[in-house]
């Protein structure tokens, strides 16, 4: 099928690209700066200026005679600087722009997608809904908390689309671990000084999930005709921060026993940051991953982070049996 990705150059997005164009999908990825998108994810692409909230340039990419699908990633970065009130207000509005416009696009097409997979985070349940170590499935309520307000409403920016009659799932992405990016990246280098530990008390629940996996998911999303509403994309077990960091170590041969306290936290990068990220504790599951029969590549913790370090690639999960 046809496949427009937004946030395709991305640390998701790239590896996502990849994987369309390699099972032979055409894939469509609208983007600020077409030229270095066209250098990342190659020629087989096509990349269209796009400014985050106009549709026409989505309308354009959805137009042409295969059944197509949007993948819609787009936002600016959680964890890209302090959060003062002005990127707060940058990090809601680029997702609940884009949203939208994915909404207005597929009303403007002549056949709307058959599908759209609208991105999220276990965010939406709040920094602190597993400070007993309860399971968060998909059915647990939005909790409080910017995050989760803006998960909330990035969900909703593209709920238009379910009246023309389009399937929509919506992925709650837990940490992404793989090579070259996210919490990881920056968690290495105290690592590699023998500096390495967990952050705040330890005892926090990290909902990780390997970058595979992430991409084995929404391929499987997307073909799945009965898959729709929300779907926990993280790893069956999840891990304690202190149980994560012991994980890393032991995986780079170093020790983590270097704690870097919840204040010193706070004051780095603001109290309701730390709180909402580093801090918070979010055991979810993906109940509804596994009900469904998706086979996870890298469902242990030790493995995973071994694959990051080696800096290999891993094929895409999927299903247990055919269907």
């Amino acid at each position: 099928m046809r496949v427009v990705v937004t946030g395709g150059t991305g640390f998701i997005g790239r590896t996502l690209v990849g994987a369309l164009v390699a099972r032979g999908d055409a894939v469509g990825v609208p983007t600020r700066d077409p030229a270095r998108a066209r250098a990342l994810l190659g020629p087989a692409v096509a990349a269209v200026a796009w400014n985050g909230r106009d549709p026409e340039p989505l309308a354009r990419l959805l137009a042409g005679p295969r059944p197509c699908a949007v993948v819609n990633l787009a936002g600016e970065p959680i964890a890209a600087g302090r959060w003062t009130f002005a990127r707060k207000a940058r990090i809601l509005e680029s997702r609940v722009l884009a949203g939208r416009a994915v909404a207005e696009a597929a009303s403007m097409a002549e056949a709307p997608p058959a599908v759209v997979v609208q991105g999220s985070a276990v965010g939406y349940y709040g920094p602190r809904a597993s400070r007993s170590g309860d399971v968060l499935g998909e059915s647990r309520p939005c909790g409080p908390g910017f995050l989760a307000e803006v998960c909330r409403q990035w969900e909703a920016s593209s709920e238009a689309v379910e009246g023309l009659g389009t399937r929509r799932v919506v992925i709650r992405t837990g940490l992404v671990l793989g090579p070259g990016g996210g919490m990881l990246a920056r968690m290495l280098p105290a690592f590699r000084l023998f500096l390495g530990g967990p952050l705040g008390g330890g005892g926090q629940w990290l909902p990780w999930v390997h970058l595979a996996d992430v991409v084995g998911a929404v391929l499987w999303l997307l073909d799945d005709a009965s898959a729709s509403g929300p779907y926990n994309l993280c790893a069956p077990k999840a891990a304690t921060m202190a149980g994560f960091c012991r994980e890393l170590g032991k995986a780079m041969g170093r020790p983590s026993w270097l704690a870097v306290p919840s204040p010193v936290l706070a004051l780095l990068l603001g109290a309701e940051m730390a709180r909402e990220t580093v801090l918070a504790s979010q055991r979810a599951a993906p109940l509804r991953l596994d009900a469904g029969g998706y086979h996870f590549v890298l469902p242990d913790l030790g493995q995973a982070l071994a694959a990051c370090l080696d800096g290999r690639p891993e094929p895409p999960g999927g299903r247990t049996s055919p269907q």
